[in-house]
């Protein structure tokens, strides 16, 4: 399938902003949408609403096409559709799986968050050292390299630790962190893994038996759905967790962490957004398909991260930050322009219809390490859809920021 085709998917494509088109780099924030996620959504809305669990057919249609939706995540992680829950976005949901899991800690048990990791991942773990008396242990990063220290790591885990938090790829330099690897140092001492995997889903198909981690957890928004949040979880780890709930609400999993009523069509556009991935690919399952599709958007964003990481660099007073091309990363790329702060770079781009973001993008310690605390970087990120030309449009309007 070519790009062409799938832009064709995305009516987002067709704005334009003072009299340009719209080349969109802020994926990493929130990609757009194709016609058929929104497509499912009007469908459910308009013929189905309707709560869950009552003996009518549209609520009888609600539980298939959410149970539908748990199956179609499952393919997407590798999982199975009993370990598959919902929630508001990947930070409420580790928030309230982080107090479930602290219930059965005791004071002086560690918890290992890392420097590398959006805040979504640090803050549920960190709080609970005033909450629960929890030991944080912080694993350090090299600033220079954009990676994880990993002698840091291996020291950092010992018997007392319960949990390592890692990030499976970093929303701030792109780095894609060895979480399997991880995963092994962590349960050796035995401890839980939890992965925050919303930069790394739209970029390399999710495998929790792979990666060997015991939650996963991402965001339907950054994969061209709506924003939805998503947590797999080992089936018996999500039967014993201590999670509040009500006393009716359903106690077996994944259900039992589900508080309240859901946002159903939020979670069939999810469903439809895994589907519209699984489309680009060929195969007779839907895993396959999905396989298949990763694959493809891989050696296409290898090459638009190659142009885009050569074209900037070779911009005077443009510095790049994290690891080139040719190292486990995504397409997304993080830099900054000697003279000119974050904000003003990207309103100028925005002048030229060229969307980035810029800041610390909640990976807070990220940013300070790389001594933009004050000012933060700029962010451009590849999707699907992205062209050579809007890479070149981006690399021509940070260009011109040195000409004035």
């Amino acid at each position: 399938m070519t790009t062409t085709t799938v832009r064709s998917d995305f009516p987002a494509l067709e704005r334009e902003h003072l009299g340009l088109p719209v080349a969109y780099f802020d994926g990493p924030g929130g990609t757009q949408v194709p016609r058929q996620v929104v497509e499912a959504m009007n469908d459910y809305l308009f013929n189905h609403n309707a709560n869950t669990h009552w003996n009518y057919p549209t609520s009888a249609e609600t539980d298939a096409a959410l149970d539908a939706a748990r199956i179609a995540l499952a393919d997407f992680v590798n999982g199975d559709a009993t370990e598959i829950a919902f929630g508001l976005n990947m930070t409420t949901l580790t928030f309230h799986l982080a107090r479930g899991l602290s219930a059965r800690w005791a004071k002086g048990d560690e918890v290992v968050v890392t420097e590398l990791d959006h805040h979504g991942n640090v803050a549920p773990w960190t709080r609970l050292a005033t909450e629960r008396g929890i030991v944080i242990k912080t694993v350090h990063m090299d600033p220079a390299a954009g990676v994880l220290d990993w002698a840091d790591l291996e020291q950092a885990i010992t018997p007392r630790t319960k949990l390592l938090a890692i990030g499976a790829a970093s929303n701030a330099l792109g780095t894609v962190t060895d979480v399997a690897a991880a995963a092994r140092l962590a349960h050796a001492k035995g401890a839980l893994v939890f992965v925050d995997a919303v930069h790394y889903a739209p970029h390399v198909l999710v495998d929790v038996k792979a990666l060997g981690c015991d939650f996963l957890a991402c965001s339907a928004y950054k994969f061209y759905g709506p924003h939805v949040g998503v947590l797999w979880g080992r089936q018996d780890l999500l039967a014993s967790v201590d999670i509040p709930k009500l006393v009716p609400a359903p106690e077996a999993p994944p259900e039992r962490l589900e508080t309240g009523t859901q946002n159903h069509e939020g979670i069939i556009g999810a469903a439809a957004a895994v589907d519209y991935l699984a489309s680009l690919g060929e195969g007779s399952s839907r895993r396959e398909r999905l396989v298949r599709a990763y694959a493809m958007l891989h050696d296409q964003g290898s090459e638009l991260l190659t142009r885009m990481w050569n074209g900037l660099s070779a911009i005077p007073g443009v510095r790049m930050y994290g690891r080139p091309p040719g190292h486990a990363r995504t397409p997304t790329v993080s830099f900054t322009l000697d003279g000119v702060v974050s904000d003003d770079v990207a309103r100028a781009l925005a002048k030229q219809a060229v969307f980035v973001s810029n800041g610390d993008f909640y990976a807070t310690t990220v940013i300070e390490r790389l001594g933009h605390a004050a000012d933060g970087v700029v962010r451009a990120g590849c999707a699907c859809y992205t062209t050579a030309d809007e890479v070149d449009r981006l690399i021509e309007g940070v260009a011109d920021l040195t000409r004035d």
